[in-house]
């Protein structure tokens, strides 16, 4: 009953009240990793050919959409499951303390994946339909992260599959819409943007370790430990500006991507912020650096290669 009456209260309060919930059910803190990666696909297009700018708005709007109905099936599932309670930390809350009804936060998913698809019709039409088959597979990939009978989200695989989805493919159909093709640069370009990506769902996974380990889940965090899962989420930092400092020595990136390491300090600050917590609220800070180090690195990729263009 609780979360009903405040609901009620929030809507008798203004619209900033009611507008803060429904923006919290998106969870914004993970929309970066939605359109980083867009940014930087196209980025990499323009040493190929002329920008399609109408064809990139479609393409960020789509993953965002795929993004935000992710997030409200995560909501939904982990409600449904009984992981949300009133006193969880870093969830949307929407369904457990301001009482929206589940169903109407998983009719919300369903409906962000109908608009993406349609999105996702016009990308077909000025590019490949084999992108419907790609966009197909990456809205299902989001429904089974916590739906289904065997989540992903509840698997040592998470991980890797929101980097592989997340990262590597949106970069690399964001670079095919616009110049028709895959490259190995483009390949290798992703993958530190994927290493990171993969590391905002390890934060989460460390944050969130006991509570996980209580209800089941079989997440990497838990298979390797705390103190273990730590040093892999700081290996996963080194690798992606190590990877990134590679490709600048081989020619395959332009000496202007090196401003990624001003991002560095973000990342040391999320490794750190780990070391010997145990609450989740305690390790909150340390999860929203993660997610800042994904972002202000991937911006400053795209930075980098947009200015090596120009100049």
């Amino acid at each position: 009953m609780q979360p009903q009456i405040q609901t009620q209260h929030n809507m008798s309060t203004g619209r900033k009240s009611n507008w803060d919930i429904w923006w919290r059910l998106l969870r914004p803190h993970t929309l970066t990793a939605a359109f980083i990666p867009v940014f930087i696909g196209t980025s990499l297009a323009l040493y190929e050919t002329t920008i399609d700018i109408p064809l990139f708005l479609v393409m960020l709007l789509a993953c965002l959409l795929i993004q935000i109905g992710t997030n409200m099936i995560n909501e939904y599932y982990d409600y449904k499951r009984g992981l949300d309670t009133a006193e969880s930390v870093g969830i949307g809350g929407a369904i457990v303390r301001d009482g929206i009804k589940a169903d109407t936060v998983l009719k919300l998913a369903f409906a962000s994946f109908g608009i993406a698809t349609l999105l996702g019709v016009y990308i077909c039409m000025n590019s490949s339909w084999w992108i419907a088959l790609i966009g197909t597979i990456c809205m299902t990939a989001g429904y089974f992260y916590t739906g289904g009978p065997v989540p992903i989200a509840y698997t040592p695989f998470g991980e890797l599959m929101a980097g592989l989805f997340m990262g590597l493919i949106i970069i690399l159909i964001s670079f095919f819409i616009q110049t028709g093709e895959v490259t190995t640069s483009s390949v290798l370009v992703s993958i530190p943007i994927s290493i990171l990506v993969g590391a905002i769902l390890l934060a989460n996974n460390i944050r969130d370790l006991d509570g996980d380990k209580e209800n089941g889940r079989k997440t990497l965090a838990i298979l390797i430990g705390r103190k273990n899962a730590i040093l892999f989420l700081a290996l996963m930092f080194i690798t992606s500006y190590v990877w990134v400092l590679a490709l600048i020595i081989t020619g395959l990136a332009p000496i202007w991507t090196l401003l990624v390491l001003f991002s560095m300090p973000k990342a040391i600050k999320a490794t750190k912020g780990f070391v010997g917590k145990s609450l989740p609220i305690q390790m909150m800070p340390a999860m929203k650096a993660t997610a800042q180090t994904n972002t202000i690195f991937g911006f400053l990729l795209s930075v980098g290669l947009v200015v090596s263009y120009f100049i």
